[in-house]
């Protein structure tokens, strides 16, 4: 009883680490906006990386970030039907490891937010930022994904 019991709370208090999501999912959850006050944006002038080269070492790994997400949407056959504008905050431990991936799409079905959710949850469990920091930080931005021909 005292494992089951331990296994439940361990499950719950790790159960939306390393997750993605929509930003309203996420607000569902409690998980938004609350992390907004767990995690310092990465730039700006209370920002994690304070120098012009940590910050440009940041700009860089967010980019390949993407990039690499990119190319494991497309690797495993998710498809942009047009090209799609969204926006996504990224929240990282110290690590690169990220605790969540939060975005919205404009036009975004139901079958596809489903598989976008199912890779880029794959993809965070297996990739980290690439950069770390001396505490937790995040990251967001607007995106734009080309169509995929």
């Amino acid at each position: 009883m005292k494992l089951l019991l331990s296994a439940l709370l361990l499950t719950s208090f790790f159960g939306y680490s390393q997750t993605a999501m929509p930003f309203e999912l996420a607000k569902q959850k409690g998980i938004s906006p609350k992390v907004d006050k767990e995690y310092r944006g990465a730039l700006g002038d209370d920002g994690v990386f304070k120098t012009e080269a940590e910050q440009k070492k940041h700009i860089e790994a967010y980019q390949n970030f993407l990039k690499g997400l990119g190319e494991y949407l497309y690797n495993n056959n998710f498809k942009w039907e047009s090209v799609t504008k969204g926006f996504n905050r990224i929240y990282m431990k110290p690590d690169g490891t990220i605790d969540y991936f939060l975005y919205v799409f404009k036009d975004f079905s139901s079958e596809k937010q489903k598989e976008f959710d199912r890779l880029l949850n794959l993809y965070i469990k297996d990739h980290k930022f690439g950069i770390t920091a001396s505490e937790k930080f995040a990251q967001c931005s607007p995106v734009t994904y080309p169509q995929t021909l």
